[in-house]
């Protein structure tokens, strides 16, 4: 018996056409009335999923069949052309089935084994966090303990129910399958390509508890970068406590702590911005100084090199969002009831001095400068962030794309540096400025640009800069590579001197 459905032809315009609800279902006679000829698919279960994957399957072309225990009361929550009868109804004549019920609900279904057997069982279940560490087997493996008989295909648990009615263009396209039958996969991969989905092959049914944990996992590949950032925020919202509340209150007897909320967190974010956008570029500073020093590209970098180059789009974006918000607090500042006090008192000092003009232009030239600076880092940020987005990444070409990451990211950190030495002028000479003993934060902060800015400078050279381009292009330097022939005189003669 063949377990692949024949899958209907359609467009893609009407695969990723979205369909947001059974209104827009039912309203549309394409979609209310199936043609008799199309494939028949299966599901069991009457919940948000099994309506959202009804819906998919009807729009793209499938012939739906529901199994429920209750199918008056939940007929009319599915489209009007997906036909809601009684579980054993529904598995007589599909090949496919979807098993759209949780774990615990396995079990009811074990009367109906001898329609089930040879079918193709989908499982499209997820575990909780507390299941997943409590079971050592994946429900796609219990559910084949269940039913022998039949070929159980892991598939759709990492698609949302918002994706399946939406279209894939709202959500991943992605759809990682495994079973331990290739033709029920190929058939299951068919449907999901179908659906406008684009299916991954995991392997073997072993897989599966590998696949039920993806929908687990919470931004894994941002939990590095933000405990980084939060690190260095915490770190600089210490130091600069320290310095602008702490020694006033201390030294002087100043009440400053109303500057907590606003006034230092507009001081932190700065500086966390900053850093955090020199660490996008160090890590490739690093891997170019380890690629000149061994003379050759085909040697692994260190495992934490490789995971930190891995992890520069993630860091990239949240100095974007600390830069943001630096500029949101900016703008805050005068809004302040601190900040209107301290206007009033400096013009009532000026009054009792009796200076009618106040103009300093040094200091009118510097901020002029410092501000123009910042807006220019600042839009320079927000191009890096907007062409990191997969659908804007997707239309730029390699050359494009790096040079947007590459050479208007260092453009972003050299337009950073000078804001902060605009900011700082001459106060890192000011003795006043060291509150117990402490440099003032903007001097921490511009170690590692600098270095950052001082190493691409270096590498720009021509003595440098080719030799690494050939390095790139695979030349390697002599006895960067050593091959050793096996010491067995027999064995030498057989191996290729090519």
């Amino acid at each position: 018996m063949s377990h692949q459905p024949a899958i209907a032809t359609k467009m893609p315009e009407e695969m990723d056409k979205p369909l947001i609800s059974l209104h827009l279902v039912d309203s549309d006679s394409s979609l209310a009335k199936v043609p008799d000829e199309a494939p028949k698919v299966g599901i069991l279960g009457s919940g948000d999923f099994a309506r959202s994957l009804a819906t998919r399957l009807v729009g793209s072309g499938f012939k739906v069949v529901v199994g429920s225990r209750n199918p008056k009361r939940t007929a009319g929550l599915f489209p009007s052309a997906a036909q809601v009868t009684f579980q054993e109804e529904a598995v007589s004549s599909p090949e496919v089935i979807f098993v759209a019920v949780f774990r615990e609900h396995y079990s009811s279904l074990c009367s109906l084994s001898d329609q089930l057997a040879g079918k193709i069982l989908v499982d499209v279940s997820n575990p909780t966090e507390q299941e997943h560490l409590q079971h050592r087997e994946s429900n796609a493996e219990y559910l084949a303990s269940l039913f022998p008989t039949c070929t159980v295909v892991k598939a759709f648990n990492v698609i949302s129910a918002w994706t399946l009615q939406a279209g894939p263009r709202d959500g991943n396209r992605q759809v990682p399958i495994c079973s331990d039958q290739p033709e029920a996969k190929r058939a299951v991969s068919e449907m999901a390509l179908a659906m406008g989905f684009m299916p991954v092959d995991m392997g073997s049914l072993a897989s599966a508890r590998e696949v039920e944990a993806m929908p687990l996992r919470l931004l894994p590949a941002w939990k590095v970068p933000t405990l980084l950032a939060l690190g260095l925020f915490v770190c600089f919202y210490a130091y600069n406590f320290i310095r602008d509340v702490l020694q006033p209150y201390v030294q002087e007897s100043q009440n400053k702590f109303f500057k907590l909320p606003v006034s230092v967190v507009n001081t932190t974010l700065p500086c966390v911005a900053y850093v955090l956008l020199s660490l996008v570029y160090l890590p490739g500073v690093l891997a170019a100084a380890l690629q000149l020093r061994r003379g050759t590209k085909y040697q692994r970098f260190p495992d934490w090199l490789d995971h930190w180059l891995q992890h520069r789009k993630q860091i990239g974006l949240l100095s974007f969002f600390c830069a943001a918000l630096h500029a949101l607090y900016s703008f805050c500042l005068p809004l302040r009831r601190a900040h209107r006090y301290d206007l009033v008192n400096l013009a009532v000092k000026q009054v009792l001095a009796n200076k009618s003009h106040l103009w300093v232009e040094e200091e009118v030239w510097r901020m002029e400068i410092y501000l123009s600076l910042g807006v220019l880092a600042l839009g320079t940020l927000s191009l890096l962030a907007v062409t990191s987005l997969p659908s804007i990444a997707n239309s730029l070409n390699w050359r494009e794309f790096s040079f947007v990451q590459s050479s208007l990211g260092f453009v972003a950190l050299v337009l950073s540096t000078l804001h902060t030495l605009t900011y700082g002028w001459t106060r890192a000479f000011e003795e006043s400025r060291y509150k117990f003993y402490l440099p003032p934060t903007f001097t921490l902060t511009l170690l590692v640009p600098c270095v950052v800015i001082l190493a691409k400078t270096l590498f720009l050279l021509p003595c440098i800069s080719r030799r690494l381009a050939r390095i790139r292009r695979g030349w390697e330097r002599d006895g960067a590579i050593k091959f050793t022939l096996p010491t067995d005189h027999a064995l030498a003669e057989k191996t290729s001197h090519v």
